[in-house]
């Protein structure tokens, strides 16, 4: 790992490879795969070009099971193929991954079903999301593959926009433009609204760094457990349960040197002395090359130079204090280097005042800074600062977690840390050094001065840290793990498995906590007065019992141990569920391609405008003027409108609904299969596909989002309501609002917060032109609708054409990247409903869409099948030379 390299390549990075390899090494799991982007660029090394690379081979009750079996890293290429792209440049690109991701994930499915599940696919057990892009990139997956989602923030862009304010430097559009924040912070929210878990570092991340979040609130949180668990109604509200996990650490090359002794490094000095330069790792003659005199007890600071990491700071507080600088020696391992030109701008920016400072404070020969080191090299550093009687200082401005303090814990090393963050709980629970503000740099330097002067509190805190740090391995992170995702709900689709019908009350009872609720009043606005209700008994419960409930389930349905990669699935064939749609549709499964309309043109009133027919004429036209093109094709309208009036729309221009292969109505709230018997009941009506309607239905409640929004739209001027029902366009999983004025109803981003506040977890979007204000559940919206087909029918997302406008509804811009080939047509939709979907201040359309990609094609303007035709063959040939 090349860590350090730039202000993505931390410890997030050795963190996620060693979870893996770890997890892989646990009984019960089968096979961890850690996703992360493909670069083949003469920028970086080779490797970050290979599809696959091996972490470690698994093993479980001692046997070998397979090749299939262990840690893979999986990299899944997303945008341009031949550059490294930093991650405030990749949220433009996570839909690409999504479908690639979910591309994997199916196949493997597939192989691990043949190779070890009985011939049934085998799912992920669940899908963890690390840091906010790989937080939304999980929570598509989890929703298309109907897989629990558990999440980890590592640092959060809200923390991070309130230490950049507070420090004065940018405004928050500068922090936006530099570290597309306010995306970031989405992100996050959007993660928060489909993870069953969040696993922190320290209970100062949930308080009060979580706690910023609009989709979390702790008082919130255990009301609704409470609810649940007393099987009283949540009115589809929910909030994901957060448990403390402090990351682990491999100790097996660590060799701490023998704590005895008063802290007198006179034998050390010696040994260092007398010792060849052979002999002494290379890296310690790297760092005392810099030092007067090398044997001062050394200050030692490893981190990328990045303007969080505050090493600013502790130079100045080194500088400015005179009785510290002649007691000890700063030694500061900025990442890697060759050029501070060819750096980034921040990294630069710190690396330049650093410099600046040493030679303000004329510190030459009291402080190193190497410009570069290896993974290998590490353990040496800490163990040279050790030997020296040194102090390990982590000042950032906040720390999620902080490995790097176990790691100097492990080697025994007292520590100086920020009190914002994660070196809480580790001071807490080591006991082996001081907190300081990473603001005032006089505390900083006072804490160093008393840990370096004082060789009795030196030794105390050296010999605290080596006696509590087996409280943070890998074996003991590992197994509090599995034990807390063995509670998530276990809702693979339903085609593939039969869910116990009793199933559900143990999960319940699994997410309650040992904490005492007795206090905790259980009705929310929604309820009426008789539904109040009060806990006047603990929830406490033995959690190792809870979970030997679920894992016994997981056993009787499973012929592999529960894996959180992986889980075989027994089960009826979605044949024999009632209401179900069968588990073939031949027109689907035979399709090579798949054409997508989803062409919002409405009229100021909100009904479909002729030029929508047009367009969907024209369309097939020029599919099926090309022999090549219409070859096994098939065709599926995507809209906002309810069933009913789609129909209405295609028999005023003759167009048989036969034609279609798929209709996805109500933004995605339903999908039909008017080319499948199956699909229509007794009377000769379509009947929507059941499946979807079950995989749809998680934390969904239509009287819940109804009832809400509807207190949500009051005029602030008192001017009563601002939208009312349309009944007609509403359905089981869609409400469906008119709206009456425009200029008085909130944004979505507005909706989307009170909504989050509220613990309702829902998909809404303004649409036709407008006029309809619409909710649908999480899992619904019209792209989601287009994995489902991938998912459910085989369709590749990468075989799928969108044909859509300029302008349509809100939703529209989740549909305009991903591994589809989309066709924009220019002057078919002149005016769509985008301006109520952000509001100032949020981040940019550019955030969501990339400006350009080999996938989008535009028309000339010509509403024609053969521009049309040049358009899809235009993004079809480049493309497929991607």
């Amino acid at each position: 790992m090349e860590l350090g390299r730039d202000s993505d390549t931390g410890g997030q990075v050795k963190y996620v490879v060693e979870l893996a390899r770890a997890l892989s090494m646990m009984p019960g799991v089968y096979r961890v795969d850690l996703f992360t982007r493909q670069v083949s660029s003469p920028d970086v090394d080779w490797s970050y070009g290979e599809p696959t690379e091996m972490l470690t081979t698994s093993c479980i009750d001692g046997e070998g099971m397979g090749e299939s079996g262990g840690a893979y890293i999986v990299r899944i290429p997303c945008g341009p193929r031949d550059k490294y792209l930093k991650k405030e440049a990749l949220w433009p690109y996570l839909q690409e991954f999504v479908d690639g991701a979910l591309g994997h994930i199916l196949n493997m499915s597939k192989a691990l079903g043949e190779q070890v599940g009985n011939g049934r696919p085998v799912l992920p057990y669940v899908i963890h999301g690390h840091y906010a892009d790989a937080g939304d990139v999980a929570a598509l997956l989890s929703g298309a593959l109907n897989v629990p989602m558990v999440l980890t923030g590592h640092s959060l862009g809200r923390n991070k926009l309130e230490q950049l304010l507070k420090q004065g430097r940018m405004s928050k559009e500068e922090i936006d433009s530099t570290y597309k924040i306010m995306r970031r912070i989405e992100g996050e929210e959007l993660a928060l609204d489909a993870s069953e878990l969040v696993i922190t570092s320290t209970r100062q991340e949930i308080d009060e760094q979580w706690g910023l979040y609009d989709g979390f609130d702790v008082k919130l949180e255990k009301v609704l457990r409470a609810r649940a668990r007393r099987g009283v109604s949540c009115h589809g509200r929910f909030m994901p349960r957060m448990v403390v996990i402090p990351p682990g650490m491999d100790f097996s090359n660590v060799i701490p040197e023998d704590i005895d002794g008063d802290g007198d490094g006179k034998d050390d000095i010696i040994s260092l002395e007398g010792a060849s330069p052979k002999s002494m790792p290379p890296i310690w003659a790297e760092v005392m090359r810099f030092l007067t005199n090398p044997h001062k007890p050394m200050i030692l600071a490893l981190s990328r130079p990045d303007p969080k990491k505050n090493i600013t700071t502790l130079v100045k507080a080194f500088g400015e204090c005179r009785p510290l600088r002649e007691l000890a020696n700063l030694t500061l391992i900025m990442g890697n280097r060759d050029d501070i030109d060819e750096m980034s701008a921040g990294n630069a920016s710190v690396l330049t005042t650093v410099l600046k400072l040493i030679d303000k404070y004329d510190l030459y020969g009291s402080v190193a800074f190497p410009k570069h080191h290896n993974q290998a090299d590490v353990p040496e550093i800490y163990r040279l600062a050790a030997k020296m009687k040194g102090v390990f200082i982590n000042p950032a401005l906040v720390e999620p977690f902080g490995l790097t303090l176990i790691e100097a814990a492990a080697h025994g090393l007292p520590i100086v840390a920020t009190k914002n963050g994660g070196p809480v709980d580790i001071t807490t629970a080591l006991n082996n050094g001081l907190l300081v503000d990473p603001h005032d740099q006089n505390a900083i330097a006072d804490a160093l001065l008393k840990l370096v002067a004082d060789k009795n509190l030196w030794q105390e805190c050296r010999r605290n840290g080596l006696r509590n740090i087996h409280l943070y391995s890998w074996p003991e992170h590992c197994r509090t793990y599995l034990t807390r995702i063995a509670g998530c709900r276990l809702r693979n689709p339903r085609w593939l498995k039969d869910t116990p019908a009793d199933a559900g009350a143990d999960e319940e009872e699994l997410l309650e906590d040992s904490m005492d609720a007795q206090d905790l009043s259980l009705r929310l606005s929604i309820d009426g007065e008789k539904n109040s209700l009060c806990i006047n008994e603990p929830l406490s419960s033995d959690p190792q019992d809870q979970v030997q409930k679920i894992m016994n389930k997981i056993k009787q349905s499973s012929a592999l141990p529960p894996s959180m990669s992986s889980v075989s699935e027994g089960g009826k064939n979605a044949t024999e569920a009632a209401g179900s749609v069968v588990n073939k549709n031949p027109l689907l499964r035979r399709r090579r391609r798949l054409f997508v309309i989803a062409v919002d043109c409405y009229q100021d009133d909100g009904r479909a405008s002729k030029k929508m027919l047009q367009v969907i004429q024209e369309v097939f036209r020029a599919v099926r003027s090309d022999s090549q093109m219409s070859k096994i094709s098939g065709f599926a309208l995507s809209t906002a409108m309810p069933l009913s009036e789609t129909l209405q729309l295609l028999q005023l221009g003759k167009i048989q609904a036969t034609d279609f292969d798929a209709l996805i109505c109500g933004s995605g709230s339903e999908v039909y299969y008017p080319g499948t018997s199956h699909c229509i009941d007794a009377e000769g009506k379509l009947r929507p596909d059941q499946d979807y309607l079950l995989h749809i239905s998680h934390r969904w409640s239509h009287d819940g989002a109804r009832q809400t929004i509807a207190k949500l739209m009051v005029a602030q001027d008192g001017s009563g309501d601002v939208v009312e029902q349309d009944v007609a366009s509403s359905n089981e999983h869609c409400v469906s609002f008119l709206i009456k004025d425009t200029k008085k109803v909130k944004t979505i981003d507005e909706m989307r917060e009170r909504l989050r506040m509220r613990g309702l977890r829902c998909h809404i979007m303004y649409c036709r032109n407008s006029t309809r204000l619409q909710v649908v559940p999480l899992l619904a919206s019209r792209s989601q609708a287009l994995r489902y087909l991938f998912v459910r029918w085989g369709l590749s997302v990468g075989n799928m054409y969108l044909i859509t406008g300029e302008h349509g509804d809100t939703d529209q811009e989740e549909m305009l990247s991903g591994l589809h080939k989309t066709v924009i047509l220019r002057g078919v939709a002149e005016k769509g409903s985008e301006e109520l979907l952000r509001s100032s201040g949020s981040y940019h359309r550019t955030d969501v869409v990339p400006s350009e990609s080999p996938l989008v094609s535009y028309t000339a303007g010509d509403l024609k099948a053969d521009e049309i035709m040049r358009a899809l063959k235009q993004v079809s040939k480049t493309s497929s030379g991607m």
